[in-house]
Parts: C-alpha cells; structure tokens; sequence
C-alpha cells in the first residue's frame, strides 16, 4: 500500500510541472529586476525571464489577471533591455510597482 501511494504521489508532482517546480516569490523577482536595471546583459535577466514566466502562467491559472499582466509587462521590459542596448532600463523600474500593487 505504500509503494502504491509513493506511485500515486510522484504520478501527481510529474505530471503536473508547475507543482513539481520551484515557483519563485515575488520579493525574488523584485529583486533580481533591480540587479537587471544595472546590468540588463547579466546571466541574471536570463534567468529572470524564465521566473517570471513560471509565475505568470501560476497566477493565471489562479485568474489574477491583474497580476499575470503586470508580470508580462515586466517580461517585455526585461527583454526591450537586453536585445535593445541603447534603449534605457528605466521601463524595469516603471514596471516594479505595477507589479508589486497587482501582485
């Protein structure tokens, strides 16, 4: 019966990624996107990028919607960021509180 139930467990947390994933929190990306608006090239905003994907499909499955686009807001800036060298990084900080009141 306990290996039918460690089965059963592993079936749920595999088959469904955003559980078997780390979420990441919202002061984490918050502060990840202040590192970004120094260094919009940095390994960081990469990995930013795929965080805040991660919490915006989460929250779109809870139908924050306020929320998801906020998140997607940011996503555009940090990408404006960093495929635009000349463009400045002041649309990261614009979209901060955006994100922290929706979020």
């Amino acid at each position: 019966m306990k290996y039918l139930t460690f089965l059963l467990l592993k079936f749920l947390l595999l088959s469904n990624f955003v559980l078997a994933e780390t979420i990441p929190t919202k002061s984490k990306i918050l502060k990840e996107a202040s590192y970004c608006i120094k260094d919009s090239q940095a390994q960081v905003c990469k990995k930013l990028f795929s965080q805040i994907e991660k919490l915006q499909l989460l929250v779109f499955d809870q139908n924050r919607f306020k929320c998801q686009s906020s998140l997607l807001g940011m996503q555009s800036a940090i990408i404006e960021a960093y495929f635009y060298k000349n463009s400045s990084n002041e649309r990261i900080s614009l979209m901060i509180p955006y994100v922290i009141k929706n979020c």
